[in-house]
């Protein structure tokens, strides 16, 4: 069996720290570098339900996307919730490992693994990382459909392909324009519109939409806005790290049983839908 740092160094080379953004906190939170690994645990958020799950899978290593501490503290005391998760993987030596902005922009990473799960066609990033000589890595990817549909039918897709949340796909456009191309971005999306725009493309699927921002956008251009929960877009991209992990396991003999979390950590549980949204406000 590989040890932690064995593991982590596998991971490190997916999606390094460095390409990870300034303000963000990625890498090894919890692990001791010379435990040994034989079960991994691939989710979006390091919450308390993820934790249990590990610790009920008998997992040595939870990879997360979504960092515990994304800004500094000064406890890690089990009355506060963060806390307790550092104590639960602490006392049943679960590792816990972050890769997050780092693994927005990688080759393949976030954007890649929203594209596929809605049958895209990858051109290109977003927001190209100009260190890239590839011209590969980068926030967001441009795509194209297999073959264009009306924006009702692509929004229907994205309900059935992404993950079931109370949100399910928010739409701004006319239902019956035709979509060819599509810019999708894992996570929040607004800051975004600028690359959207000048990439030309029928329609952007990312989530996290403000008013404000969504409403410029419509009203700039025949841009269709497809908005999608949060934890939705990024919970692909579990599957397409765990793939990788399993491709590097067999490679180098290590035998390791990694998995997926099924769970939803979306914070939205339920969703009352008006009873007719063209009826205006009321009187």
């Amino acid at each position: 069996m590989p040890r932690l740092s064995e593991v982590i160094a596998a991971l490190e080379n997916l999606w390094p720290a460095a390409r990870a953004e300034s303000w963000d906190a990625v890498g090894t939170v919890v692990g001791d570098p010379d435990q040994e690994v034989t079960r991994v645990l691939f989710a979006v958020d390091p919450v308390q339900e993820i934790v249990d799950e590990a610790l009920k899978l008998g997992a040595d290593l939870l990879v997360t996307h979504h960092p515990l501490y994304l800004r500094g503290t000064t406890t890690v005391a089990a009355g506060h919730f963060k806390g307790r998760v550092v104590h639960t993987l602490i006392k049943n030596d679960i590792a816990l490992h972050v890769a997050h902005t780092n693994a927005d922009t990688a080759d393949p990473g976030v954007s890649d693994a929203l594209a596929g799960a809605l049958d895209l066609r990858v051109v290109g990033p977003l927001v190209p990382d100009p260190t890239d000589r590839d011209g590969r890595r980068g926030l967001g990817r441009i795509c194209e459909l297999d073959h264009p549909l009306p924006l009702r039918e692509f929004a229907a897709r994205a309900a059935e392909r992404l993950p079931a949340t109370a949100q399910g796909i928010r739409v701004a456009g006319d239902p019956e324009a035709v979509i060819r191309t599509v810019a999708v971005s894992g996570g929040s999306g607004d800051s975004l519109f600028d690359d959207v725009r000048a990439a030309g493309v029928d329609a952007f699927l990312t989530a996290d939409l403000r008013h404000h921002p969504a409403s410029e956008a419509v009203l700039h251009s025949p841009l269709a806005l497809l908005d999608a929960a949060h934890w939705a877009t990024e919970w692909p991209w579990c599957e397409l790290a765990a793939t990788q992990l399993d491709e590097i396991s067999d490679r180098h003999g290590w035998d390791l049983r990694v998995h997926v979390s099924k769970t939803v950590t979306d914070p939205w549980t339920a969703h009352a839908a008006s009873p007719d949204s063209t009826a205006g406000a009321p009187n």
